[in-house]
């Protein structure tokens, strides 16, 4: 199984990093791609790559939250510098967030856009970071079309329509503890949405499935995940996982 979505260089982890790591790789998580979310934690993050090659993958980008009028140009011009640097599978975690700041929507959508078009320049897919702002990111994404824009709707908790809706703008669906949660509603469609539009995450800390949720998530319990669309697809787990994970190598671009 492959982890799309985790921040394993999150402090939530400082003081058992690595063992989290080695529970995954028992549980056969193979690879873990992290998120970036601003300067503050670039370094933690490419560090715990350069201790698992091959096995953990940094993506750049400014995270949304993080996009604030003091410091987004400078932080968008560090993320560009890293991207003309070196490789990465994708541009992420990007988007728009108005569940924490309304106030920042006009710089969070310049934001998003010079990173899409940054990712259409590389040709590497975005993860996208949507909340409360379907609409929103939806507008951008219709603007910006184009044949090499793709990715994912990171952590998806939208309705059948906004799933159906991210397919046709080429994305598919990152999905995550969420599906495991009574109220969570995306267990309810998801059967009417093709498995191969579908790859896992945990976005571990944050969002553990049940029986753990409310309490730190880790990269482990991807199987929970994977175990939830056992029951709604009526397929093996080994089928599971087996698709989701062409999807992941099929999107992300790699260089090992």
């Amino acid at each position: 199984m492959i982890d799309t979505h985790t921040h394993l260089y999150a402090e939530e982890f400082d003081e058992d990093r690595n063992e989290a790591i080695q529970r995954a790789l028992a549980k056969g998580i193979t690879e873990f791609y992290l998120p970036a979310i601003d300067s503050e934690s670039h370094e933690k993050m490419l560090q715990l790559e350069t201790e698992y090659p091959g096995q953990v993958f940094s993506m750049m980008g400014l995270h949304p939250c993080y996009v604030k009028p003091e410091s987004w140009e400078k932080e968008l011009e560090l993320v560009k510098n890293y991207l003309d640097r070196r490789h990465f599978p994708a541009v992420g975690e990007i988007g728009i967030d108005l569940y924490w700041d309304k106030t920042t929507l006009d710089i969070q959508i310049k934001a998003f856009e010079q990173q899409i078009d940054w990712a259409i320049e590389k040709d590497l897919p975005i993860v996208i970071h949507t909340r409360e702002s379907f609409d929103e990111t939806f507008e951008v994404l219709e603007r910006k079309k184009h044949p090499k824009l793709r990715g994912i709707f990171h952590c998806f908790s939208g309705n059948l329509e906004q799933a159906q809706h991210a397919i046709d703008l080429n994305f598919i669906l990152g999905i995550g503890g969420v599906v495991t949660f009574k109220n969570g509603k995306i267990d309810q469609f998801l059967h009417e949405i093709p498995l191969d539009k579908i790859v896992l995450e945990t976005d571990s800390p944050y969002l553990a499935p049940v029986p753990h949720r409310g309490k730190r998530n880790e990269s482990s319990y991807l199987d929970l995940v994977a175990g939830k669309l056992v029951n709604i697809y009526g397929k093996d787990f080994s089928e599971i996982d087996r698709i989701t994970t062409e999807n992941a190598h099929q999107l992300f671009s790699v260089k090992k």
